[in-house]
């Protein structure tokens, strides 16, 4: 994973990238339409439901992102109740990252894995400490959210000849329970960022302590190798400061309302493209999305000081994530031995 070169494509996007600007952007038009422009921002989350399972055939993620749509929309319910006790969020980022690791990898999940999880969780802490949403309020507009995510990725299935295609059993999409050696190693490396992450945040500020442990579980990724590790915290710094740059240079517009909306759905439907070939470029993208999409939610649009906490915290929470590559399993001997007992 070079910071110089593209990874090589493996098949077009185009459709999940689409598929995740419609979820984004909708539910902010029609909200705000509405005279909810708050809640609208708050469904938008929702869109991360599409960005699991995107390379199975339709018929297929449609019996995964209904798991994938509860388990965030629990994540948010978790967050936005936990949200009146400081105590109460940094114990909820460790439980959330623990329980979510252990299924995605435990099920073989596969990517984004546990990140979207943790974040929902966090980010809905940090909107209900600054908005007047209720935690009844979010929950509803997430699950609403996920729920239209879902359908705008099996629409597909209105075509009869996709719809045609024989899905296998959600036991085989899902295997599991079952952690195998490299799996337990990356649970063990976020067990470590996630409490780690959380001590750190305490003395820096509680309330970012989820991006710090994001950042970490995200460089972990699903690849217990070490140099992976160390590849992504550098992609992931990198994006993360040209992605505040961006970010500044978007705010000089005073972007709002509508064009809010219309920004983001091509930022998401950008970051689709790309996330899989370039990590950091994706980053550059990511970093402006999320701090626009939340700084609209909370009042908070436009600070350069959020802005300048990310960097931070990304470093600190990638710097983790690539320290923890130091575990890693061990590799199988070439020709192993043969053991009648197996």
């Amino acid at each position: 994973m070079s910071l110089f070169a593209f990874a090589p494509s493996h098949g077009p996007r185009w459709q999940l990238g689409l598929q995740a600007a419609i979820g984004l952007t909708v539910p902010i038009v029609v909200l705000t339409l509405l005279g909810m422009p708050t809640l609208g921002y708050v469904a938008a989350s929702g869109a991360f439901t599409v960005l699991f399972a995107g390379a199975a055939p339709v018929v297929e993620r449609a019996k995964v992102l209904p798991l994938v749509g509860i388990g965030l929309t629990l994540s948010a319910m978790a967050g936005a109740y936990a949200a009146a006790e400081p105590w109460l969020v940094s114990i909820g980022i460790v439980a959330i990252a623990l329980i979510s690791s252990g299924l995605a990898f435990g099920f073989r999940l596969g990517p984004p894995g546990p990140l979207f999880f943790v974040l929902m969780f966090g980010l809905s802490a940090q909107v209900i400490a600054h908005s007047p949403v209720t935690p009844l309020e979010y929950t509803a507009a997430v699950a609403g959210g996920c729920l239209f995510a879902y359908l705008v990725a099996v629409s597909p299935l209105l075509v009869p000849r996709v719809r045609a295609r024989r899905a296998r059993p959600l036991r085989e999409l899902l295997p599991g329970p079952a952690l195998d050696t490299d799996a337990k190693m990356l649970l063990l490396r976020v067990a470590i960022v996630s409490v780690l992450g959380v001590l750190i945040g305490s003395f820096v500020d509680p309330a970012r302590s989820y991006w710090i442990v994001g950042a970490a579980i995200a460089v972990i990724g699903s690849a217990a190798a070490r140099k992976a590790a160390f590849q992504r915290g550098m992609h992931r710094m990198l994006g993360t400061v040209l992605g505040v740059g961006v970010y500044a240079l978007l705010v000089l517009l005073h972007p709002s309302g509508l064009w809010i909306a219309l920004l983001l759905g091509i930022m998401q439907f950008s970051v689709e493209l790309v996330v899989v070939r370039h990590y950091a470029l994706a980053l550059m993208i990511i970093t402006p999305l999320v701090l626009l999409l939340t700084g609209a939610a909370t009042g908070q649009i436009g600070s350069m000081d959020v802005a300048l906490e990310r960097i931070i915290d990304t470093i600190i929470g990638a710097t983790l994530g690539a320290v923890s590559g130091i575990l890693h399993s061990k590799p199988l001997p070439k020709n192993p031995p043969s053991d009648v007992s197996q």
